[in-house]
């Protein structure tokens, strides 16, 4: 479906943010009936390291200049691209979601060109059948669920005793970060897709971003050795962790149960009333139950869609 009269896509300035984080909220209430991703969120996502906002991002605007949708793709691995967009609830059924992921995969060819074996993702809400017969249409394939799980925090928030035997602490960004490393590939091994990266890659994503702050990072030691990892931050007036490994012979001891808790402790001590995180539905390791013992509660679902990418065939739906 061509885009309709009356509608543009253009690359997003600062400007847009807002705008943009409000359509964001539209699609929130009108999928999960509560707004789950803040302006942070998107902030978050934009300041990303190696993320160009005039190239890897597109708003579309109706003819009074409205930010109506919005979406964007980013090399997330060396050999992924992966990307999501939303349009708002009464702009929809014009093209503009057709539109955006043309624009979406054309870039992500760009990004990807000449890489041997590279995929293309992209995320939509679970239940959007419209979307789903527009990624079926342009060969994508339904790969996994996920959920999105937030808890609502306590000002006085107390992280409580840790596991006999193990001491949590914050990260020491010199000394830690190869043990953190180890830890999280570790216990990511299982995981549905090979989330392994080098050192090197893991650190400039994880510690070269704005939202980097070691002092809510949780690490989990016994008898001097790391056991346990959690990577957390603040966007905007949400926190969110975005991983957490225990390694396997150190499980079912409490120690995630910990790392949570204190990373809630220390979240809610900079006047911060939720913590939110996203989480495959089909987690090997038992995560979901996990998060529901700690008092998380699953606030939204997103599907990932993908296919194979071949860097020679730029899209020509623009």
């Amino acid at each position: 479906m061509d885009l309709l009269d009356g509608y543009e896509l253009l690359a997003p300035t600062w400007d847009d943010l807002e705008p943009a984080a409000e359509v964001l909220a539209a699609d929130d209430l009108d999928d999960a009936g509560q707004v789950v991703l803040d302006t942070g969120y998107l902030r978050g996502q934009w300041e990303r390291f190696g993320f160009e906002l005039t190239t890897d991002a597109w708003v579309a605007v109706d003819a009074a200049g409205t930010v109506v949708g919005h979406g964007q793709v980013t090399r997330d691995e060396d050999d992924l691209a992966a990307s999501w967009g939303v349009v708002h609830p009464a702009h929809r059924g014009r093209g503009i979601g057709s539109a955006l992921l043309g624009r979406i995969e054309a870039r992500a060819n760009e990004l990807l060109a000449g890489v041997h074996g590279g995929r293309f993702r992209h995320v939509v809400n679970a239940g959007d059948e419209a979307a789903a017969a527009l990624l079926q249409g342009r060969g994508l394939h339904l790969v996994r669920h996920h959920w999105i799980m937030s808890i609502e925090l306590s000002p006085d928030a107390v992280a409580g005793p840790a596991p006999a035997g193990i001491a949590i602490t914050s990260l020491r960004p010199q000394d830690d970060l190869r043990e953190v490393h180890a830890v999280i590939e570790e216990a990511f091994e299982d995981h549905w897709c090979d989330r392994s990266e080098s050192f090197e890659h893991w650190v400039r994503d994880r510690t070269q971003g704005p939202d980097h702050d070691p002092a809510l990072w949780r690490l989990a030691w016994e008898d001097r050795r790391l056991v346990g990892a959690l990577v957390a931050s603040v966007l905007g007036d949400q926190g969110w962790v975005t991983l957490l490994g225990v390694r396997r012979e150190a499980r079912r001891r409490g120690i995630g149960a910990a790392l949570l808790r204190s990373a809630f402790e220390a979240v809610a001590a900079r006047r911060i009333r939720s913590m939110v995180l996203t989480v495959d539905a089909a987690d090997p390791t038992g995560a979901t139950a996990l998060y529901e013992r700690v008092g998380m509660r699953v606030v939204g679902r997103f599907d990932l869609w993908e296919r194979a990418l071949d860097p020679s065939a730029i899209s020509r739906l623009s």
